[in-house]
């Protein structure tokens, strides 16, 4: 079971990485559908990468992809 689990975080990687930046909705649909108040919360730790042009705020995929791959390895040890 753990290597359809890796399989499917791969594949989700693989289409994470597809686009350079997220906008902050898109990036709260990629982990689940997450609250506002937690993906901002998530940016303000580190966890992820905000990156702003003008006014509009953009989560990194590459940070989408890291936070991701972080939550599956504590699920599986």
């Amino acid at each position: 079971m753990a290597d359809n689990i890796t399989d499917a975080v791969r594949a989700a990687f693989e289409s994470i990485e597809s686009r350079a930046l997220y906008p902050v909705p898109e990036a709260r649909a990629i982990l689940g559908g997450i609250g506002h108040t937690t993906i901002y919360e998530l940016m303000k730790t580190g966890e992820l990468e905000r990156v702003n042009i003008g006014r509009r705020a953009f989560v990194t995929a590459k940070s989408l992809a890291r936070y991701l791959d972080r939550l599956s390895e504590a699920a599986t040890a």
